[in-house]
């Protein structure tokens, strides 16, 4: 279903010290520093599986995701995704896939959610029958219900979470990246986003990858863990491994990052 193979990512970063004479040398002679936000990175998920990916700020998390779903191109390595290379079938991808940013939004933020809902559909061209059945589906596991009719910025970030899950599901995809989408949520929210997570998967099966910094939502969700750290993968194992310790589950995440020193 998914597979990355010694996929390696850089970026270069323009680096400057403070003050005014530094700017004006910096528009002749510019400094820059190469960040590599993935080394080598290698690894296989298969249908149906939910997958957390770990690691603290800066690990190669959210480039992961991005290369993943057709944002970035990498350096070196392959990576297919349902047998396609996401950065070169762009179009026949992202009909494929859903994708939620939670610092980033894909609701008009000024119109009734309906109203991006319905854009939304004729972007991805769903069929009248498929929009209804997934708009009934969708209203009733995310109780989205009233929300519908008001535009996003007069939603609470709990409840514009909810839509922006559903608006990634509007068209059915068979794979779901989900990038912090807890982020900010009350405890009913996360729940409420947790438990319909869950019921995606078990009704159609829908593959999982999930990066958060909330391990909570680590535990409800995933039966597997991929750990990243600058921007190398460390560790590839179930829930249980991680725990093997014992104790709370942010500690021994912690204790974790520690041993790796990242």
């Amino acid at each position: 279903m998914i597979t990355m193979e010694h996929v390696w990512k850089s970026y270069k970063i323009a680096k400057r010290n403070s003050g005014f004479g530094q700017a004006l040398k910096a528009l002749f002679s510019r400094e820059y520093e190469v960040v590599h936000a993935l080394r080598d990175v290698s690894f296989t998920i298969h249908e149906g599986e939910m997958v957390g990916y770990i690691g603290p700020n800066g690990a190669g998390k959210s480039s992961t995701i991005k290369i993943l779903s057709g944002i970035l191109t990498p350096d070196q390595g392959t990576v297919l995704v349902d047998g396609r290379i996401p950065y070169k079938n762009r179009i026949q991808h992202v009909s494929q896939i859903g994708v939620v940013f939670g610092q980033r939004s894909q609701l008009w933020w000024d119109v009734p959610v309906i109203d991006s809902f319905e854009l939304l559909k004729d972007i991805y061209q769903i069929p009248n029958t498929q929009y209804k059945q997934s708009l009934e589906e969708l209203t009733d596991l995310l109780n989205l219900g009233e929300l519908l009719r008001s535009p996003a910025r007069q939603l609470s970030l709990g409840q514009r979470m909810r839509c922006e899950i559903g608006a990634s599901l509007l068209h059915q995809p068979r794979i779901l990246f989900l990038d912090e989408p807890t982020i900010g949520l009350d405890a009913v929210s996360k729940l409420a986003v947790r438990d319909f997570i869950l019921k995606q998967n078990q009704l159609h099966k829908t593959t999982v990858i999930l990066t958060t910094h909330d391990m909570q939502d680590i535990e409800a969700l995933a039966s597997r863990i991929i750990l990243i750290g600058k921007g190398q993968l460390l560790m590839d194992g179930s829930l249980s491994d991680i725990k093997r310790g014992g104790g709370d589950i942010d500690k021994t995440v912690a204790q974790l990052y520690r041993s790796y020193d990242i």
